[in-house]
């Protein structure tokens, strides 16, 4: 009897062990990293510097798997049904989870027990954009000239449940105003009607009208974000221009299957943190007014729910479904 003690004592120890050992020796192989969307975007342009900095430090290639299409739904469903072992990691925004949540009443997965956020690379501040024609240079001015012509001011979004369209809801009932929206199939299409005139406004990053903002091709009128941009400074946020709440920023996060290894997420977590600490990563991104962030598992989690409820709101309030 002692003997059997003796064994399950040893049995259990090494079990308990095992999560140490693991993490310990992680990574042995190459880590697949899903991103849901064509090569060349956006999360792209995120998660390829970072990735290749991780690779640097744990000496393992990380390849990166685009998986475009259904907003997000099928590379989210892979990620989600991929073994918990760390060698499959997803890029996730705030539209693959939180609005597609608000807007889908059945998702091949649960956006909240299927996934372990391990961190939040960045946030991408959405500011408000008119066309040059439109008579406002304040966001004051431009509710004003909303409510003088009720259903009469396009904006744009990059479709039906996009992040630009819940911004625009919610601003629209903060505000009490009345827009027609104009869907597009993705921010390129959306961002060349607005600068062509087709629609008179919209919300979008700044990453790719700054040189149009500053060509006076597209007017900023306010950024949604708690400060100003260092790359457009002269663009007040939505509390300074007296609508505080208004607007919002996306994020760009990293997640694992659920039940992934904490220790294992823990060092994923450490080695991006590291990563987004970097003068070259800094370099990259800051000029292109994302802000670094690198959360820890608990706060991305935090925000994952607290979104979720907030656009669960807005899609309600104004009968946001999905297409």
């Amino acid at each position: 009897m002692r003997l059997l003690h003796v064994l399950s004592a040893v049995s259990l120890s090494w079990l308990l062990a095992v999560p140490n050992v693991v993490a310990q020796n992680y990574p042995v192989r190459p880590i697949r990293v899903i991103v849901p969307s064509a090569a060349g975007g956006n999360p792209d342009f995120i998660v390829r510097p970072v990735a290749q900095k991780m690779s640097e430090s744990l000496k393992q290639p990380f390849v990166i798997d685009n998986r475009a299409g259904a907003n997000g739904i099928i590379a989210l469903e892979f990620a989600a049904k991929s073994p918990p072992d760390g060698y499959t990691i997803l890029l996730g925004a705030i539209g693959h989870f939180a609005t597609n949540f608000a807007i889908n009443e059945k998702l091949p997965f649960d956006v909240i027990k299927d996934f372990a956020p391990i961190s939040n690379l960045v946030n991408t501040p959405f500011f408000l954009f008119v066309h040059p024609s439109v008579p406002a240079k304040t966001v004051k001015e431009f509710v004003a000239l909303a409510k003088s012509r009720p259903g009469q001011i396009t904006y744009m979004s990059f479709g039906v449940g996009s992040f630009p369209h819940f911004l625009t809801e919610s601003f629209s009932s903060m505000t009490g105003i009345k827009m027609i929206h104009v869907p597009y199939k993705g921010s390129a299409p959306a961002a060349s009607a607005l600068l062509a005139g087709h629609v008179m406004s919209g919300f979008d990053s700044m990453q790719t009208a700054i040189s149009l903002v500053r060509a006076k091709r597209l007017r900023a009128l306010a950024i949604g974000a708690e400060k100003r941009s260092p790359i457009a400074p002269d663009i007040p946020t939505f509390a300074e221009a007296g609508f505080p709440g208004a607007g919002g920023s996306a994020w760009f996060g990293l997640f694992a299957p659920a039940n992934t290894p904490r220790d294992i997420v823990m060092k994923l977590h450490a080695e991006i943190v590291k990563a987004l600490a970097t003068p070259e990563i800094r370099q990259i991104f800051e000029p292109a007014g994302l802000e670094l962030v690198g959360s820890t598992p608990e706060q991305f989690a935090a925000l994952l729910r607290s979104d979720i409820d907030k656009f669960v709101k807005i899609a309600r309030e104004a009968n946001i479904r999905a297409e």
